[in-house]
């Protein structure tokens, strides 16, 4: 014989000679040779390991104990204990104690991919992860729904669950902010045979989110090759100095391309632009040589320019000197008093004019120098 004690929040399955015979409450057993108890806690799903749920349920006194819930293939049971989440129950047959607790229990179906909408969002932190997709689409995003490869819906900003069904569920994020594309150039032949490159610059923003995937084939590499063609067209039409001082027609030239075929890409052209227009290494050279030539011939127009306005200024001078004897001494002092800053000592008579006298001895000076 020995002893086992049931404890307070346990029941003890009886077996004698490996047959079921009874629920044991809890407290303290003798047992006899060809006894075994088999202890299973109050709050645990039954799940006997030494008989089956079907011959526990066969006993009437046992039956009456147990809350029974029967799951079908396509469906999930979510378990409650007490008015709170206890676990998730999948197909087949499951049994709990009702020994002073409330056991709820709320069928779902799974076998199409959409959750109900009376199933609360808080749940999915609690279900395992294996039974349901979820997916997040920011502010800024929409999200085409695709079952079995076929497009269902177009979903707004927000976060949604699916089951995982036998139907494959795929989301196909696409965002509705301005778009950017910047076009990197090929070599193209201007008229007069140069190689050169532009790189061009285009914004745009989808107006369709739906026919922009399911009517054309990789829309961002269409506008790309409208793009390059359009600059190819105007490029191979004008020589390399028009297209140097006429930019802005290339911009408006591509522009019109692009939104020729707005509607057949399904998205709105904003903003486009030429970004860089890159000409060849020996071309380079050649068109800083002319520029530098350029400047330098502007430099020697502005040179002469000074040169005569100066001759003209010292013209009308004289003019006015010759007609106004004054006007000649007040210059002949301004003179003399230019060379006198240079002059250390100069002596003079006490008679005859001072200003004569010292006019001479300046131009005497000057005549020897």
């Amino acid at each position: 014989m020995k002893k086992i004690i049931i404890n307070e929040m346990q029941k003890g399955l009886l077996f004698k000679n490996g047959k079921f015979v009874k629920v044991l409450e809890p407290g303290k057993y003798n047992l006899f040779r060809g006894m075994e108890v088999e202890p299973l806690f109050l709050k645990n799903e039954i799940v006997p390991v030494k008989t089956s749920l079907e011959v526990l349920l066969n006993n009437d006194l046992v039956k009456d104990g147990i809350e029974l819930i029967e799951v079908g293939d396509q469906e999930i049971a979510i378990h409650y204990i007490d008015g709170n989440y206890a676990s998730v129950l999948r197909s087949g047959k499951h049994a709990f104690w009702r020994d002073n607790t409330k056991h709820e229990f709320k069928i779902v179906d799974i076998s199409t991919p959409y959750v109900n909408s009376n199933i609360p969002n808080y749940l999915f932190n609690k279900l395992p992860a294996d039974l349901f997709v979820k997916v997040e689409i920011f502010e800024y995003q929409k999200g085409r729904l695709f079952i079995n490869k076929k497009l269902v819906e177009l979903l707004d900003s927000g976060t949604y669950y699916f089951w995982k069904t036998n139907d494959k569920v795929e989301i196909s994020i696409v965002d509705t902010r301005l778009m950017q594309m910047d076009i990197q150039g090929q070599e193209i032949l201007t008229k007069d045979k140069v190689a050169l490159r532009i790189n061009f610059v285009c914004n745009y923003r989808i107006k369709d989110y739906v026919k922009i995937m399911t009517e054309i084939d990789n829309y961002t590499e269409q506008i790309r090759v409208t793009c390059q063609l359009a600059l190819r067209e105007y490029v191979g039409k004008y020589m390399i100095d028009e297209i140097l001082e006429n930019k802005d027609e290339i911009t408006k030239f591509v522009v019109e391309k692009l939104k020729a075929k707005e509607k057949a890409l399904f998205v709105e052209i904003v903003e486009a632009g030429v970004k860089d227009i890159i000409l060849p290494g020996e071309i380079r050279e050649i068109m800083n040589t002319v520029l530098i030539a350029e400047k330098k011939a502007q430099a020697n127009v502005i040179s002469r320019r000074e040169e005569v306005a100066s001759t003209r200024s010292l013209l009308n001078t004289a003019k006015l000197m010759d007609e106004n004897k004054t006007l000649y001494k007040l210059k002949e002092l301004e003179y003399v008093e230019r060379i006198c800053e240079n002059v250390g000592n100069i002596t003079l008579n006490g008679s005859g004019d001072i200003l004569a006298q010292l006019t001479s001895i300046l131009r005497t000076s000057s005549d020897k120098n």
